[in-house]
C-alpha cells in the first residue's frame, strides 16, 4: 500500500512538473536568405520570444523558402500547416486588393508616407485576416523600389518586348502595362533565372538586388524610389489563443519591438544596398524626366484600377492614407 502511494505521489509529481517546463514549439516559414535583414530580424525576434517568455514559446525560422514556398505560406498558416509565417503582403492582391496597396507604384515612395500607408492598411488588414482565421503579428517595408535592366534604358518603351520578372500581381500588372513578357520567379529563385536568362529586368529593392547577386547578369538598376511593399508575420489564431495570457502578451510586446527594429533596418539598409551594388559593379542610375513620366503614369492607372476593385474599403484606405498627409496646424505665437 505504501508501495502504491509512492508510486502515484510519483506520477503526480512528474505531470506538476511536465506542466511547469511545458514548452510550445512553432515554426516560422519565411521566403528569403537567412542573411537578408528581413530573415535576421525574425531569427532576432524567435531569440526575443524565448527570453520574453522564459523558453516556453521556442520559434524555430526556415528561410530561404525551405519549408514552404512563398505563395505557399499564408495557406500553410491559415490551414495550421505552420502555427506563424511572414508574407510578401502584395503577392496576395489577387485574393483581396488589400493586401495590395503598398504594391501601387508611386502611391507611397518614402519611408514615411509607406508608414503612413501601414497605419492607414492596418485595420483593414486585420479585418481580413481576422475572418481567415489569422492575426497580424507585425510588417515591415522593404528598401524603395527599382528597375533591373541589363540595358540602359530612358523610357518605358526600352522595356518592350523584354522578359520581366513577376513576383506579385503588382508586377505582372507593370509587365502588361509597358509591354514586357512577364514570367513569375519568386526571391529563392532569382539567381538561377538571372543566370540562364530566363529574365532580363525586374523591380525590386537594392536588397534583393544584392542578396541575389543580380550584378554577375544584370548592369543597371535605375532608381524610381516608386514603392516599398511590406513583409507582415502573421500567427494562426488558434495557435496563439492556445498560448497563456502572459506568453501572449510577451508575443504581442517583442512583435511590436521587431517591428521598429525592422523598419529602422531597412531604412538604413537603402543607402547601404545600393553603394555595396555600385561596389560590385552596377551602376545606380537617376531614372531620366522621360522614364519618370511614364512609370507614373503606369501607376496612375494601376491606382484608378486598384480602387475600382477594392470598393469601399479601398475607398476608406485611401482616404485616411491622405487624411494622415495633412501637416497638422499650428498656433502661431
Amino acid at each position: 500500500m505504501q508501495r502504491r502511494f509512492f508510486s502515484l505521489s510519483a506520477i503526480a509529481l512528474s505531470l506538476f512538473a511536465g506542466g511547469v517546463f511545458a514548452q510550445t514549439k512553432w515554426d516560422l516559414p519565411a521566403a528569403y536568405a537567412a542573411t537578408n535583414f528581413h530573415s535576421e530580424n525574425l531569427i532576432q525576434f524567435a531569440k526575443d520570444v524565448d527570453a520574453a517568455t522564459a523558453g516556453k514559446l521556442k520559434i524555430t525560422v526556415h528561410a530561404n523558402a525551405s519549408l514552404f514556398k512563398a505563395n505557399e505560406i499564408k495557406r500553410a498558416v491559415q490551414g495550421g500547416q505552420a502555427q506563424i509565417g511572414e508574407v510578401l503582403l502584395v503577392n496576395f492582391e489577387n485574393e483581396n486588393p488589400i493586401y495590395g496597396a503598398d504594391g501601387i507604384p508611386f502611391l507611397a515612395t518614402s519611408y514615411a508616407d509607406s508608414k503612413r500607408l501601414y497605419d492607414a492598411q492596418k485595420p483593414f488588414l486585420e479585418k481580413l485576416l481576422n475572418a481567415q482565421g489569422m492575426k497580424l503579428l507585425f510588417a515591415v517595408a522593404w528598401p524603395s523600389q527599382g528597375i533591373y535592366t541589363k540595358k540602359e534604358i530612358n523610357s518605358v518603351a526600352d522595356l518592350r518586348g523584354i522578359k520581366w520578372r513577376a513576383y506579385s500581381p503588382a508586377t505582372a500588372k507593370i509587365a502588361e502595362l509597358i509591354g514586357a513578357q512577364p514570367v513569375t520567379i519568386q526571391a529563392a529563385e532569382l539567381s538561377q533565372a538571372l543566370a540562364t536568362g530566363v529574365i532580363e529586368s525586374y523591380m525590386s529593392s537594392g536588397s534583393t538586388g544584392f542578396d541575389t547577386k543580380t550584378y554577375e547578369s544584370l548592369k543597371y538598376f535605375y532608381d524610381t524610389q516608386a514603392w516599398l511593399p511590406k513583409n507582415a508575420v502573421l500567427v494562426n489564431k488558434k495557435a496563439f489563443d492556445a498560448l497563456d495570457p502572459s506568453t501572449q502578451t510577451a508575443l504581442l510586446k517583442t512583435a511590436a519591438e521587431a517591428e521598429v527594429r525592422g523598419w529602422k533596418v531597412s531604412a538604413e539598409k537603402d543607402g547601404f544596398y545600393k553603394k555595396a551594388l555600385a561596389e560590385k559593379g552596377m551602376q545606380i542610375v537617376p531614372p531620366s524626366p522621360k522614364l519618370m513620366a511614364d512609370m507614373r503614369q503606369v501607376g496612375a492607372i494601376m491606382l484608378t484600377d486598384w480602387q475600382k476593385r477594392s470598393g469601399a474599403d479601398g475607398d476608406a484606405l485611401i482616404a485616411a492614407y491622405n487624411q494622415s498627409a495633412k501637416p497638422a496646424t499650428k498656433a502661431k505665437k
